[in-house]
């Protein structure tokens, strides 16, 4: 969906791809330094938290959690956390370790979403803390990779549809939005795409030469997710991996399909609009006018469709 803008208004919202990201960091304030990053535990869960330095959170932070893909480890998803935290969030990226269909191993489930909410209260007041007094911890989004992204996707309905429910999850009245990468719904055989009852907005981010999760069951779920605002970005060249910060993580299924683009370069373009479409969710204008407006004209990353509302 590529348009004509005006050319003073598509430089100015162009430094969103160029690093600046001026529409969602005018409410937070420009984040120049490293983020604040610190271990902590989930429900028991190891996690790692990525922020804005110190000196650069201008108000309460929401809070973004990502719910990883089967077997890939939270460290793997390091660049692109600090990416999506200096558009002016915390993200928590939890190790989850349980059983299914009998192999232990890295398997989110949608009870993260509200152990999550209540991790952030108590992080908001612990004294001592990073942030406290700075999680902003009535605003939940949802980041996920492939199987954690189905997981966020079904929690998104309110549904508890195993393998994604390891126990009984009820959806957070925190969350306002998801933004999930290689994630579908499709189910085995391709028989159609069962529609998604959404009550949050939902981006699903899809690298093009995604050998695992094809664009295909993309494109499907897309057109089977309910309620607007949606959105769906393409990565161009990108494959399975390439929001991680190498292909093919340790211990996780493989993609036999090669990416064609530079890893920091889909890292970065996954990261943008994710953060721009949540930021968006809730309720940031100006990052509305940069997803809505100039962003898929002024990205040559990405191809970008959407139902606003």
């Amino acid at each position: 969906m590529r348009r004509g803008v005006p050319a003073l208004l598509s430089l100015a919202l162009a430094l969103a791809v160029t690093g600046a990201a001026a529409p969602a960091r005018a409410a937070t304030g420009a984040v120049t330094d490293a983020p604040t990053e610190f271990a902590t535990t989930v429900h028991g869960d190891a996690a790692d938290v990525y922020a804005p330095p110190q000196d650069e959170i201008g108000g309460r932070l929401p809070v973004a959690l990502l719910l990883q893909g089967a077997n890939v480890d939270k460290a793997y998803y390091a660049a692109f956390a600090r990416a999506v935290a200096g558009y002016g969030f915390t993200v928590v990226v939890p190790n989850h370790q349980r059983v299914i269909f009998g192999q232990a191993g890295l398997y989110a489930e949608e009870a993260q979403a509200a152990w999550t909410v209540a991790w952030a209260r108590q992080e908001d007041g612990r004294a001592g803390s990073p942030l406290q007094g700075k999680i902003d911890t009535g605003s939940l989004v949802l980041l996920g990779h492939s199987f954690g992204g189905a997981a966020a996707l079904t929690l998104t309905t309110g549904a508890c549809v195993p393998p994604f429910c390891g126990e009984p999850a009820a959806r957070p009245a925190e969350l306002k939005g998801a933004a999930l990468y290689g994630t579908n719904n499709t189910p085995p055989g391709g028989a159609g795409n069962p529609p998604v009852a959404n009550t949050v907005p939902v981006a699903l981010v899809q690298g093009t030469a995604d050998g695992v999760a094809s664009p295909a069951a993309a494109e499907g779920t897309y057109q089977a997710v309910q309620q607007p605002p949606k959105m769906l970005v393409s990565v161009t060249g990108a494959n399975h991996y390439g929001l991680t910060n190498t292909q093919n993580p340790a211990g996780a299924l493989p993609d036999p399909a090669a990416q064609t683009v530079a890893q920091e370069t889909s890292v970065a373009a996954s990261a943008r609009w994710s953060a721009m479409f949540l930021r968006t969710a809730l309720g940031d204008r100006w990052a509305a006018v940069w997803l809505y407006g100039v962003g898929d004209s002024v990205d040559p990353a990405v191809t970008v469709k959407y139902v606003r509302r």
